[in-house]
């Protein structure tokens, strides 16, 4: 049986790389290989290629870029409540609704839900989430879906219906009113 083991092993591990040797030697050959090509592109419709620092301003590039935090209280957006849309700033995909706008007293824009949410499918939205780690402890990252921006967090603390707090940083929105 052991032999038939080792085979099995060798036949599995011809060809890959080193780190793929050594998941497989911790875990048994059974397990699928985890791909550890560095030739992989993102799964956005933004090649790497597109020059955040010459499309963005300075603010907007360090926080949707390098996953930065405005000063609470600062931005464009906090008291904001027009009625419209809140887009990603980097892509213009919409994000938010006004809708689903509250005042949070965080100092940052609060939303209960993303638009495009059906209940909790959240599918259809342009968001997704993340788990981060920066905080101190561990949380939800929320980014754009379609050009992986950083915009904001989420929170557990937020009002009915979804007992969710979005907050979102005002630099990495774009607000388009509803026409009228």
């Amino acid at each position: 049986m052991s032999r038939l083991f080792l085979r099995f092993t060798s036949i599995v591990t011809k060809g890959a790389t080193s780190s793929t040797k050594v998941v497989l030697a911790r875990r048994g050959a059974a397990v699928r290989p985890i791909h550890t090509c560095s030739g992989l592109l993102s799964l956005t419709r933004y090649e790497e290629a597109t020059d955040w620092q010459k499309k963005l301003t300075p603010e907007q590039y360090v926080v949707t870029r390098e996953k930065g935090t405005e000063v609470p209280f600062t931005g464009i957006y906090v008291h904001h409540s027009e009625a419209g849309m809140y887009h990603c700033v980097c892509c213009d995909s919409p994000l938010f609704s006004s809708e689903t706008k509250y005042d949070s007293g965080t100092g940052w824009p609060s939303f209960y839900q993303a638009h495009g949410t059906w209940e909790r499918d959240e599918s259809h939205a342009s968001i997704i989430r993340r788990p981060d780690n920066s905080l101190g402890n561990t949380g939800t990252e929320i980014i754009c879906k379609h050009c992986d921006a950083h915009l904001g967090h989420v929170f557990e603390d937020g009002p009915d219906p979804t007992g969710e707090r979005f907050c979102i940083n005002s630099v990495a929105l774009n607000f388009k009113p509803r026409a009228k």
